[in-house]
């Protein structure tokens, strides 16, 4: 009985290292309760759907304290308009599309956001003091070895011809609803290439990046972080996604500019001085400047294979509207500018969760329709695709109007305080913690423009950890 009670004990924090050690699934196969148009399935939310209920039943029974948080508040009066949103787009009920009707969309959208919600709360009330972010991260950077190690594997497929991609493809497809993408990009346990690269940019790499920024190390093997942060990085670039590598490269300059001023002198420091002793000491500096040379120029041509960055530069077209079909990005361009036009129509409420699909169609921009093919071939009347806005703002703007958007940021902001406030105890793991979180939160922020989903753990998970140890800082319960 004894050993019984402490297996319940212990059982949160097992849940805990499941769901970490599971996120880089992103749309694991077997979800009989979703249907097959749902690609957004993370493995993390079946340990998950253990450990709330689990923690609740233990904090009523005096067993755990939860703690309070500020942004709960936030949350909460978001949560709530969402509701009054969806709640009077029932009102307007658009005309179903393709078989999809308003209410139908609208219990799908909000089940999506308390998925959303689970991942932020669940990191929030496991996540109190150094020893709690010390496992969550340990934890996180195992799933990341086995997502390093499956994209490694995928590598070797793709550019050895060592294992047939169809052998390789049954594997994948034993977990994941996709098989291996065709143009041989890399996408771990991901859904797609985009996504892995999300997970890389917003989870992942900031603790890495703030690990080798503040010096502050998880295990007794220093050179750990940094091999991870290396291979994460070529990892990244095989992704050969261009949003995933600008938000990662954005986010990492900021924060190194933000908070790592003694980083900046130490390394100064390093390098004048040594000019002025050996000869040794001056050719080993010499040689470091060669070796970040060396993998920039190897980078850029290793992204340049295929064009996707060229492009971006290479500007021969006449308006916004070309240069968007030029770049391939055509369809997020007029998706997002056809949802836009929800929210001219009901700017304060928007047209309720889910329901942006419903006008983007009758929306779409003019050019769109003869110069992007990916539209010509949805607007097919075989397609059964529903429509989405590719951009997480315009689509709380459409969805839930001005209001909704505002309550959105405040949270964001709120959540950003919290991680700031960390850096006022003083202590080495709270700087690390602190770094980690401003790098998610700006990485977070650009790659929302590129996603619209409020499903994945990406957008939720490193705040609510942050969150959570501020929340403690303050001695806040429930």
């Amino acid at each position: 009985m004894k050993r019984f009670s402490v297996f319940l004990n212990q059982l949160p924090r097992i849940l805990w290292a499941a769901a970490m050690l599971t996120l880089p699934v992103t749309s694991f196969r077997w979800f009989p309760f979703l249907g097959e148009g749902t690609l957004v399935r993370p493995l993390a939310l079946y340990p998950l759907a253990l450990l709330l209920p689990l923690l609740l039943i233990q904090a009523f029974r005096k067993k755990t304290k939860l703690h309070w948080a500020g942004a709960f508040v936030a949350l909460g009066a978001l949560i709530l308009f969402v509701v009054f949103a969806t709640s009077f787009g029932a009102l307007i009920d658009p005309l179903p599309l393709r078989g999809q009707e308003y209410f139908g969309r609208a219990i799908r959208a909000l089940a999506t956001l308390l998925i959303g919600l689970a991942f932020f709360v669940s990191a929030v009330w496991m996540n109190r003091d150094e020893s709690d972010l010390r496992f969550t991260v340990k934890w996180i950077l195992a799933g990341l070895c086995f997502d390093l190690a499956w994209s490694a594997l995928q590598a070797v497929t793709f550019y050895t011809g060592l294992l047939e991609k169809e052998m390789v493809t049954h594997w994948q497809l034993a977990f994941s609803m996709r098989e291996l993408v065709r143009t041989n990009r890399i996408s771990g346990f991901a859904y797609e290439p985009a996504w892995l690269a999300g997970q890389l940019a917003t989870i992942f790499i900031p603790f890495l990046f703030a690990s080798v920024l503040t010096k502050y190390r998880l295990t007794r093997v220093k050179w750990l972080e940094p091999v991870l942060l290396a291979f994460s990085s070529l990892t990244l670039l095989a992704t050969y996604s261009r949003g995933g590598l600008l938000t990662t490269v954005a986010a990492a300059g900021l924060t190194f500019l933000f908070l790592g001023r003694d980083a900046i002198r130490s390394m100064w420091a390093w390098f004048v001085h040594g000019f002025r002793g050996r000869i040794l000491d001056k050719l080993f500096r010499v040689g470091v400047i060669v070796a970040i040379f060396g993998a920039l120029v190897g980078s850029f041509l290793f992204l340049n294979q295929k064009g996707l960055f060229r492009r971006l530069w290479q500007i021969d077209a006449a308006s916004l509207s070309e240069y968007m079909v030029d770049i391939n990005a055509g369809a997020r361009g007029a998706y997002s500018t056809a949802a836009f036009a929800a929210f001219e129509k009901y700017p304060l409420t928007g047209v309720g969760l889910g329901a942006s699909g419903f006008y983007i169609y009758p929306n779409l921009p003019d050019w769109s329709l003869t110069s992007v093919p990916e539209i010509a071939k949805q607007l097919n009347p075989e397609s059964r695709l529903y429509p989405n806005p590719k951009n997480l703002y315009v689509r709380l703007l459409a969805e839930t109007g001005l209001f909704g958007f505002v309550l959105f940021l405040a949270f964001q902001f709120y959540a950003l305080g919290d991680m700031l406030s960390l850096l006022l105890l003083k202590e080495a793991w709270a700087r690390f913690a602190a770094a980690a979180g401003v790098f998610a939160w700006l990485a977070i922020t650009f790659y929302n423009f590129t996603q619209d989903s409020l499903t994945t753990p990406n957008i939720w998970l490193v705040s609510g950890i942050l969150v959570g140890l501020s929340a403690t800082s303050s001695n806040k319960e429930i």
